[in-house]
């Protein structure tokens, strides 16, 4: 989140943050504050279940009018009425070169499966788990001594500037989705 807001400081780039949504006690709040931004949180221990938490995120991101949903750091399965406002509209990082490693170990998973290369994605948001179209993707080596901690850092690096790229992206060319594939008209720079 941290490394999108700087973004967004930049001259020229093309978007800014609207509001930041968290679902538990996090440090993208005080971020959102030091920048003067909006947040609010939703947390589903506050709800008789997941339908009805689905429900009452759905309608605080829509207060905030987005034209694109970042879901960085977000690790919860959004819900169906979410999928539905913002379908084609929800951004997600992933710490493995999709299809690959997907869910909330993909890091460990690359180490224990022994691969050389894993790296990040950036991806539309569908129902499945980190099943969405590919926006963009890029390699990380996996080094012998690497341990979970590192390499994630490693993959992190990546990881936050290509959001930043993919954001840009989006907000100045859109994106088309054909099933599996999404495309991002014209040239990445």
């Amino acid at each position: 989140m941290r490394s999108l807001l700087d973004a967004t400081r930049t001259d020229g780039y093309p978007a800014t943050v609207v509001a930041v949504g968290v679902d538990r006690e996090c440090p993208a709040e005080g971020h959102a504050a030091d920048e003067g931004i909006p947040s609010f949180r939703v947390a589903l221990r506050d709800f008789e279940d997941r339908t009805a938490w689905d429900r009452a995120l759905t309608d605080a991101v829509a207060a905030h009018e987005p034209d694109l949903v970042v879901s960085a750091g977000f690790m919860k399965i959004l819900g169906s009425a979410f999928l539905e406002r913002f379908a084609g509209r929800i951004i997600n990082t992933h710490p493995a070169l999709l299809p690959s490693f997907p869910g909330a170990h993909a890091v460990a998973d690359a180490l224990a499966y022994g691969v050389k290369v894993t790296g990040s994605t950036v991806h539309l948001v569908d129902g499945g788990v980190d099943t969405g179209p590919i926006l963009a993707q890029e390699a990380v080596q996996v080094l012998d001594d690497d341990d979970e901690d590192t390499l994630h850092e490693r993959i992190k690096v990546v990881e936050r500037r290509l959001l930043a790229e993919m954001v840009a992206a989006v907000a100045t060319r859109g994106v088309v989705s054909d099933g599996r594939k999404a495309v991002i008209p014209g040239d990445r720079t």
